[in-house]
């Protein structure tokens, strides 16, 4: 059997399996999110954008052709190689712990779509943090789009059963040690296989007590790709622009 590592995500998000569980997502709604956030930004037509956690892509690609210079950055080196088949002069690529700073300046860093919280000491998310600022230009903004821990814990499916490309994913979800976990099973090929995904449970407290630890300054939430006000019992998405 196939286990993931001590950190799951660099062994779950390098394999083909993660890409083909995932492969119906919505990137419509995506989408209207970055045209919102740029928009709201008011960053200029030739600003530098970082895609923090960028997987195969798909939203650096978007971005760069709405004109922006743009560089997706990314652990899983599968990830990255198949980024890179996009690139063109104003759209890089390049696999990057995103616990390190940049050598780069960029006026804005998105990390999208529930992109943090995977590392287990609380110091590697200051960390982090504190990376995403150094490697902002004096006048940038980053945008951490989390998810809204009290309604995903409200309505967790505990049991699921997703059939993609002939493989039959058993998933399981629940909360532990103010961990969301969801464990996936499945048969491949006469192969087992078993990863876990495991994201720290934020909370919007937790997040502006980390960004006063690391001396950054939250400036608004929302709470949907529409950019409406967060509400901590009822909005889809947490997402966070700070400087």
């Amino acid at each position: 059997m196939h286990k993931e590592n001590d950190s799951w995500f660099a062994s779950w998000f390098d394999t083909p399996y993660y890409h083909i569980l995932y492969k119906d997502r919505d990137y419509t709604e995506a989408q209207l999110f970055i045209d919102n956030i740029t928009a709201y930004l008011n960053l200029p037509d030739d600003a530098k954008i970082l895609d923090l956690a960028c997987g195969k892509g798909r939203h650096s690609i978007y971005l760069n052709r709405l004109g922006f210079d743009v560089t997706g950055a990314d652990l899983s080196e599968n990830s990255i190689r198949e980024a890179q088949k996009s690139a063109n002069d104003t759209l890089h690529f390049m696999v990057h712990d995103m616990r390190e700073p940049f050598p780069t300046k960029y006026d804005a860093i998105f990390n999208l779509f529930t992109s943090f919280g995977y590392f287990e000491q609380d110091s590697d998310n200051i960390k982090t943090l504190r990376a995403i600022c150094n490697s902002l230009t004096e006048y940038g903004f980053a945008v951490i789009d989390f998810m809204n821990v009290t309604t995903v814990i409200k309505n967790l499916v505990p049991h699921e059963v997703k059939t993609v490309e002939g493989i039959e994913f058993h998933i399981k979800r629940c909360v532990e040690d103010n961990h969301i976990i969801k464990d996936i099973h499945f048969t491949d090929k006469g192969k087992d296989y078993h990863f876990t995904e495991k994201v720290q449970a934020l909370t919007l407290q937790d997040f502006e007590q980390m960004m006063e630890e690391a001396g950054i300054y939250l400036l608004d939430t929302f709470g949907d790709y529409r950019l409406k006000k967060f509400f901590k019992n009822e909005s889809d998405r947490l997402i966070m622009i700070f400087k």
